[in-house]
């Protein structure tokens, strides 16, 4: 069963597909893929033409989806506090 995440509507999640991981608009492309490409030095119009079913909306939101994720979270360890 596919679920859309709720702040961004062109990730989706689906346990059946690319097990589980998040991937753009039900297609078979994880957010992970299009970020390893940018992070490969690929361009975004580069992309767009390796894979015609992207569109540059689906780019964009997998880059705000990463830096959502990614956010950073203050996680209280156990353990003596630092003087």
């Amino acid at each position: 069963m596919e679920h859309r995440h709720g702040r961004f509507d062109r990730i989706t999640i689906d346990p059946g597909r690319c097990f589980g991981k998040p991937t753009i608009r039900g297609l078979r492309m994880p957010v992970a893929s299009i970020l390893a490409y940018l992070g490969s030095g690929m361009t975004v119009d580069q992309i767009l033409d390796e894979w015609p079913d992207l569109e540059r909306d689906d780019i964009y939101q997998a880059l705000a989806y990463a830096a959502w994720a990614m956010e950073e979270r203050y996680i209280p360890l156990p353990g003596p506090t630092p003087p």
